[in-house]
């Protein structure tokens, strides 16, 4: 029935792009802005034109319960940025990792609030989309997220990292619905992926280079030929070319066109460094702002006060938690 459904022309959005391997299986991928209308429908209609056997989304493991949130759930996910987030992230990620992925929380959510629009919104219509075309698998292609923050952190110097942590704690421009939607015109986001790689081009390496590699990898992989059903253990094996729908970021289109033909090793962009002097030395610094906030406290308010604040469990907790930190 697949089959049938499948077209030989199909008619495709122009951010799509159409790639092939040796043994002659297809892999269309739809180039997304994150934020946006538009690239939902182009997932749709994609999907539904080519009848994938697989699709593969710019999701790990870490991110795969945006899939099934409703968007109301998720608006207000995005927008709530708490104690209780950052003590999970530094526990999953180390303070540095944890921190700048609080960070670009932030980010996400100054942008969830400018545009009403939670983020992922691709992701979820594709989901919905492969789980009605008969066999369609669904595959996770993106790096975890915390290999990618600790390598981005590993990547940059501690001055680079302050730097980069101001600029996102005062972003605060306005962002139209416009201004995602031209997010899919390639030359402007050359021209800002241009801009970031002259100010920071290690994070640029790591947060959106290596990524390149690891989803081409993770497309190719699904692109694999597909073994035919046998009537008997006897009959000789055969195999058809797969048809691939990807749902990625557009940033990172370009990244897989150019690693297509390469052959690819992911094992050193999946090794995690060891922490670098600048990280021990910010989560000192940390610590030492934390508790000499404290004893400000306790000299501005006085004893009693800052007995009561000690005294309440949630602050324990987060002092308990604080003490304990790991080196990461």
């Amino acid at each position: 029935m697949k089959l049938k459904k499948r077209q030989k022309r199909p008619a495709l959005p122009n951010t799509v792009t159409e790639l092939n391997t040796e043994d002659g299986s297809k892999v269309y991928v739809v180039g997304t802005a994150h934020f946006s209308d538009s690239s939902k429908k182009d997932v749709v209609k994609t999907i539904q034109e080519v009848q994938p056997d697989v699709v593969v989304v710019e999701l790990c493991q870490y991110r795969v319960s945006m899939l099934k949130m409703d968007e109301k759930t998720l608006l207000k996910e995005a927008k709530e940025i708490n104690l209780e987030k950052l003590q999970q992230a530094i526990k999953q990620n180390g303070v540095m990792s944890g921190l700048m992925q609080m960070l670009l929380l932030k980010v996400s959510a100054h942008i969830t609030e400018q545009l009403g629009m939670a983020p992922g919104g691709e992701f979820r219509e594709a989901f919905k989309e492969a789980s009605k075309v008969p066999f369609c698998k669904f595959h996770l292609g993106d790096r975890p997220i915390p290999v990618t923050f600790k390598r981005a952190i590993a990547a940059l110097s501690f001055w680079q990292k302050v730097k980069l942590a101001w600029g996102l704690c005062f972003l605060s421009d306005p962002i139209s619905k416009d201004d995602v939607e031209k997010c899919k015109q390639k030359d402007l986001l050359e021209q800002m992926m241009a801009e970031m790689i002259g100010e920071f081009p290690d994070l640029h390496r790591t947060i959106v280079s290596e990524r390149d590699i690891y989803l081409t990898y993770m497309l190719k992989q699904a692109a694999k030929q597909i073994e035919l059903p046998r009537a008997s253990e006897n009959e000789p094996r055969k195999y058809i070319p797969a048809v691939v729908v990807g749902v990625v970021g557009m940033g990172h289109v370009p990244g897989i066109e150019k690693n297509w033909n390469s052959d690819l090793k992911i094992q050193e962009i999946m090794s995690v460094p060891p922490p670098s002097a600048s990280s021990k030395i910010f989560k000192f610094v940390l610590k030492a702002t934390v508790f000499g906030l404290l004893g400000y406290s306790c000299y501005r308010i006085g004893h009693r006060t800052v007995q009561f604040v000690l005294s309440m469990p949630a602050t324990q907790s987060y002092l308990q938690r604080l003490t304990e930190m790991p080196q990461q």
